[in-house]
């Protein structure tokens, strides 16, 4: 029994040493390209009511959600997305104004799907929402944002695929699918690129030739600008050239910003957030088959709270992206720079002092009782652990010896001297 205790439940797991300074250190990284771009910061509650979730708000299915009830019976789930929490706040916080929204949040989301064997059914996102914008100005901007972001976590190689959930609704209405369950089917089958299952699908269904055509070739739209050439090729509905129009328009923004290397599109990439009205996009690297970022725009989502609202999205996955730096050999070591200061009983008033000194200069100083038996290389070792660069003994009226951890040459210096 004690041991089951010292296991975590699966799809969740312990981070700590250097795997969580990391950690925390790409999300202050990435939190500072945020702040740069004007976004500011707000938290939402790690559990809501089942409702902000539901399944008109288009969100994960009521299947893959942590529900439990309140004192009062109502059903609360812990969240499974950030988005409709932001959504929820936007019209409840800024219900009348009309300008330009920024906000920006790290969080965990929850996610029960047994899918996601393997996977972290806890994750943590970073994001960012703009609301109150519909330009394709905004779209790009948020494209950029994303790609900063990925360079700033020290990525070199990585590729932003851009699709459009309009392109693939106009198809759909001209289709004249209805039913929920058929076009989610069919979603997943584009996505998943499952040429024999779509052909199946559009098969059964009664529509021109041309339109079949379009269907079958959707999960092969992908590529370079020429894909959208080729894609308004093949339909006349103006929706969905609509749809790629302003897809080449972003891409035109996106050239001035410098990024369209990192830049593709594909017509078949859909989410599985049904809430996604235009643009969507997932960044892909070397190291995870998941993606590292996902975002995109929702235009009705803020108006089933209330205010009538544009907003577009991003989300920068930071397990996923840990695991990328990781496979990548991208993540730094962290230097060691915290100072341990090792004091015979004696000697524990000069020891607080020296650590005061030394914390109101900013350092973050370890103060430790010496323990006799403790031999100097079990000190080193612990200070390799826990990210201390130096040790310094008090043991002494005369001098304080000093220890380079990563060495282990030690040299004396007076008391004095560490006060200066």
């Amino acid at each position: 029994m004690k041991d089951k205790l010292l296991h975590t439940p699966e799809g969740v797991r312990d981070i700590y040493n250097a795997e969580c300074r990391a950690k925390l250190k790409l999300q202050h990284d990435l939190h500072q390209v945020l702040e740069q771009y004007g976004f500011c910061d707000i938290q939402t509650p790690s559990f809501e009511f089942f409702d902000i979730f539901s399944q008109e708000r288009g969100t994960v299915s009521s299947k893959d959600m942590y529900k439990f009830f309140d004192r009062e019976g109502n059903t609360l789930v812990l969240r499974p997305d950030i988005t409709p929490s932001i959504a929820r706040c936007a019209a409840k916080y800024y219900k009348d104004e009309e300008l330009p929204i920024r906000l920006c949040y790290i969080g965990n989301t929850f996610i029960n799907n047994i899918s996601y064997q393997g996977k972290l059914k806890e994750a943590t996102q970073l994001g960012a929402e703009l609301i109150n914008d519909n330009s394709i100005e905004a779209d790009a901007e948020m494209i950029a944002l994303t790609i900063d972001c990925l360079l700033k976590s020290g990525l070199k190689e990585f590729q932003l695929e851009i699709g459009d959930a309009d392109f693939f609704l106009a198809l759909i209405e001209e289709a004249g699918f209805h039913d929920e369950e058929e076009i989610q089917n069919l979603r997943i089958l584009i996505e998943n690129k499952n040429m024999f299952g779509v052909e199946e699908t559009v098969m059964a269904k009664d529509m021109s030739k041309e339109l079949k055509t379009i269907f079958f070739k959707l999960p092969e739209l992908f590529g370079n600008l020429d894909v959208l050439k080729l894609a308004k090729s093949f339909t006349l509905n103006q929706r969905a050239h609509g749809a790629i129009e302003r897809l080449e328009q972003i891409y035109e923004v996106l050239q001035e910003y410098g990024y369209e290397k990192y830049i593709s599109f594909d017509l078949g990439m859909l989410s599985k957030l049904n809430y996604y009205t235009g643009i969507i996009f997932k960044a892909y690297t070397y190291g995870t088959g998941e993606p590292v970022a996902t975002g995109g725009r929702y235009d009705h989502l803020v108006g089933q709270f209330g205010k009538e609202a544009p907003a577009i999205g991003l989300a920068i996955v930071i397990d996923q992206l840990m695991l990328a730096l990781s496979r990548q050999k991208l993540i730094p070591e962290t230097e060691a720079s915290d100072t341990l200061i090792i004091y015979t009983e004696n000697f524990r008033k000069q020891a607080i002092a020296l650590a005061k000194h030394f914390r109101k200069e900013g350092m973050t100083t370890i103060l430790q009782k010496s323990i006799t038996t403790v031999e100097l290389s079990q000190m080193l070792s612990y200070a390799k652990q826990w990210n201390i660069g130096g040790i310094l003994l008090l043991d002494s009226e005369s001098e304080i010896k000093a220890i380079e951890s990563s060495t282990g040459s030690v040299s004396s210096a007076q008391f004095s001297e560490f006060l200066n």
